[in-house]
């Protein structure tokens, strides 16, 4: 037996009920449908003979649905602006040449939300950042897929350019993760140093190279040393070394932890710590004897 679906009628009163559907159902004749056909009949004839349009070009409606989609999913736009979706799209696209002042109306009337909707499609640049600086700290994408509560394959995917944009929703959670990674002690296991290398070989960067307002600007560029022709001298390469000793300190690291994040001995960033050998202390030696 088939089964055949028939849309609702639309309700005494309205507009569409009143005029009816060519071929498919007679206007209707009950009291609040004449009301409303008289009163639209009436509003048509007045617009005429005043030279008003009811037409309306869509160049403002077309901008500020470009600005709502920024934040907004297309259904939860049909759903605002109370447009179906074929019609918001047509405008969208510029298929439009005139929309109803109505539809005008619903579009503008429409705010975006204050915080965007998880379904949203944006641009993947600062998720693939966080997650490549987590994997130059040492941290596996098992790790970094499991802190995000996603799949593995779909943080490699992110990380290694697989896609262009990323759901709102997933980014927040992988915002998420970094914040809680980043400046966390690295498990030591098989995968730390192998993660560690596989940053490097790509040319990724650690979370020192970004800032907070930047990481997620595409054009924005990460922040290193430039690259100079001569190789800086030991007491240069002890000086930055202190300073990165210090640095990753103040985020309460083990001793353990900076010791492999900068390639050192445990005891010598103990005493670096202690204040016991600080960059020049060879030539402070040198100096006293």
């Amino acid at each position: 037996m088939t089964t055949t679906r028939t849309k609702p009628l639309p309700p005494h009163g309205s507009y569409a009920r009143a005029n009816g559907s060519p071929g498919y159902r007679p206007p209707c004749k009950c009291e609040p449908c004449l009301i409303t056909r008289r009163k639209e009949e009436k509003r048509a004839r007045v617009n005429r003979e005043l030279g008003r349009s009811p037409f309306i070009d869509p160049a403002m409606a077309q901008a500020h649905l470009k600005h709502l989609h920024q934040t907004m999913t297309w259904p939860s736009l049909a759903t605002a602006t109370g447009v179906p979706l074929s019609g918001l799209l047509r405008i969208y696209n510029g298929e439009r040449t005139k929309i109803c002042h109505s539809t005008h109306a619903r579009i503008m009337a429409a705010q975006p939300p204050a915080k965007g909707d998880g379904g949203q499609l944006i641009d993947v640049t600062g998720s693939r950042r966080r997650i490549q600086a987590l994997v130059y700290i040492g941290h596996s994408l098992r790790a970094i897929a499991d802190a995000a509560n996603t799949g593995r394959m779909r943080i490699h995917a992110i990380a290694t350019n697989g896609q262009p944009t990323i759901r709102r929703e997933l980014a927040e959670r992988i915002e998420a993760a970094y914040k809680q990674l980043a400046h966390q002690a690295v498990p030591v296991n098989k995968y730390t140093q192998r993660s560690r290398n596989i940053a490097r070989s790509k040319g990724w960067h650690g979370p020192l190279a970004w800032d907070t307002d930047t990481i997620d600007d595409p054009k924005a560029q990460p922040d290193i040393e430039p690259a100079v022709e001569r190789k800086p001298n030991r007491t240069e390469a002890a000086r930055h070394i202190s300073s990165e000793i210090q640095h990753l300190a103040a985020f309460n690291l083990s001793e353990d932890e900076i010791a492999a994040r900068v390639g050192r001995s445990r005891s010598y960033v103990h005493e670096q710590l202690a204040g016991r050998r600080g960059p020049g202390w060879r030539q402070q030696l040198d100096t006293a004897a």
